[in-house]
């Protein structure tokens, strides 16, 4: 039989041919459904989930009145609040359903050391040592179990800072931070510092343009921080205008992970002076005589309270 005696192949119609089968599923998988224009998107819902106060580790006691603590209330992420070098924070409210207990907290959530805009912290780093020699390596090899580590020693170096300051704070009205609500691996929740009826967080330092008593007010409040963190052998390590709040008049201290012992830590003295000459320098420009805001006095006042000198 000759070739062109083979009868016609049947002509198929424009459906699937016959290796048209279902695609396999290595070509299927995260592939997205076709989107709708952003006009016709309906507003995302905010998160909801239960509280998590039963997993984390509480702050000081006795607790903030204000603060729930009941396991049946749910946490709802209203959105950030900032962006930082190494966190993000949210604006979170935990509330008892069909009740009318219920706060603003304000939740810090750290990032690696491969997700953070700030990648110079050995020095601050230097002092803060794991026992395990295992989780030590990995840190100073920077693998991603020791970036998870360092992210963890961030959260966890501001939450026990803040505790002890605010301990400090309450007994002495001294300094104003935070309260430090619980920590959760690398997930720091805190008091919200501002309106809670309108969400609105309290200005930084930088900007609020005080009047002269004012201002003299909040650098006397500013020493008396510094001397109670010196006392406790802390700098903060970051210290500026844009780490500190002004609420109700009160200078309120923020953002603590990075802070350096001052003893343990050989450039402790150093980040020291650079915190004073930051805010020194900025209250200067706003009006204070320099001979009350001399940097290089304040700090030798700060490192005799710290037994440094």
């Amino acid at each position: 039989m000759r070739e062109h005696d083979l009868p016609a192949p049947q002509r198929r119609g424009r459906g699937k041919s016959r290796f048209d089968d279902d695609e396999t599923p290595f070509l299927t998988y995260g592939r997205q459904p076709a989107r709708t224009a952003p006009e016709d998107e309906p507003d995302p819902e905010p998160e909801d989930h239960w509280s998590s106060w039963d997993q984390a580790v509480h702050g000081p006691e006795p607790h903030p009145r204000w603060l729930v603590t009941e396991l049946a209330a749910r946490d709802t992420d209203l959105g950030v609040l900032k962006t930082g070098k190494e966190a993000d924070v949210h604006l979170v409210r935990r509330a008892v359903p069909d009740t009318d207990r219920s706060c603003l907290l304000a939740v810090k959530r750290y990032r690696d050391a491969q997700h953070r805009l700030f990648h110079r912290d050995a020095g601050y780093l230097e002092g803060r040592r794991v026992r395990r020699s295992r989780e030590n390596r990995a840190m100073a090899g920077r693998t991603a179990f020791g970036r998870q580590m360092i992210a963890g020693q961030w959260a966890a170096a501001e939450f026990a800072a803040l505790s002890r300051l605010w301990e400090i704070g309450a007994e002495s009205g001294r300094i104003a931070v935070p309260y430090p609500v619980q920590l959760l691996g690398t997930e720091l929740m805190l008091e919200f510092v501002g309106d809670p009826d309108e969400g609105t967080a309290a200005p930084r330092l930088a900007q609020v343009r005080p009047d002269p008593a004012e201002l003299r007010s909040l650098w006397e409040q500013l020493v008396d921080a510094l001397v109670v963190l010196a006392r406790a052998g802390y700098a903060h390590g970051d210290l500026s205008p844009y780490n500190l709040l002004v609420h109700a008049g009160r200078l309120v201290m923020i953002d603590l992970p990075q802070v350096v012992d001052v003893v343990a830590n050989p450039q402790g003295p150093e980040f020291l002076a650079r915190d004073v000459r930051v805010v020194a320098t900025w209250f200067t420009a706003r009006g204070m005589p320099a001979a009350d805001t001399d940097p290089a006095a304040l700090t030798g006042l700060l490192l005799r309270e710290a037994g440094v000198r």
